[in-house]
């Protein structure tokens, strides 16, 4: 039996999945960003809120995704997907010799942990903010949600680690041959080009706890 606990953790998994938050979800399916938030899942009185079919069809078609495989989700996957633990790890220990490899995977074990749906710890990690340096966007102990294998495309929020070992959050706002165009999250801070030499790792933000 199809439960609205159940279609909405689907939703959750299959953003997730993909590399988005719900909202990151709902924009790039077209939808307005807030379509998805928990706030929306409950109407006056606690009555519940169900996704509309269109709503569905159109993320589906911005994952990519088969119907198949968001019934597969909705009936025990995401379930699974909802108490999977990735590591967390500080912003300088990601610029620091030895605890990432090659991928930007954090290399060893025994480190904090954060629930986070849709992937598993060998897929995703976690890393806490310090500092003000990328405010407003994320603040210090905000802590956001890295997956290396999602791909960073135009527009995606990313963390970008540098040769030099520098570590920073910034959007990616374009892409060449040899360079990339980054855009900085706190006004403040200057906008980046930075030559593909440069950089170590680039892998795409897809959640954030604010």
């Amino acid at each position: 039996m199809v439960n609205h606990r159940d279609i909405w953790r689907a939703i959750d998994a299959l953003a997730a999945r993909h590399g988005f938050s719900p909202s990151g979800l709902a924009i790039r399916a077209g939808l307005d960003a807030t379509s998805f938030n928990k706030s929306k899942r409950f109407g006056p009185q606690g009555r519940e809120r169900w996704p509309s079919t269109e709503s569905i069809a159109k993320i589906l078609k911005a994952t990519g995704s088969t119907f198949s495989e968001f019934v597969r989700l909705v009936e025990g996957e995401s379930k699974r997907a909802n108490s999977t633990k990735v590591p967390v790890l500080g912003m300088a220990q990601a610029g620091q010799h030895g605890f990432f490899d090659d991928a930007g995977y954090p290399a060893g074990t025994g480190w904090d942990e954060v629930e986070f749906p849709g992937v598993t710890p060998q897929e995703a990690y976690a890393l806490k903010i310090a500092g003000d340096s990328m405010m407003p966007v994320y603040r210090d102990g905000d802590i956001i949600v890295c997956v290396p294998g999602a791909g960073v495309r135009k527009g995606d929020r990313a963390v970008i680690k540098l040769d030099s070992g520098e570590v920073m959050a910034k959007e990616v706002s374009k892409r060449t041959r040899d360079k990339l165009h980054l855009t900085s999250l706190n006004p403040r801070h200057p906008d980046l080009i930075v030559p593909l030499k440069q950089v170590v790792w680039l892998v795409r933000i897809a959640w954030a706890s604010q």
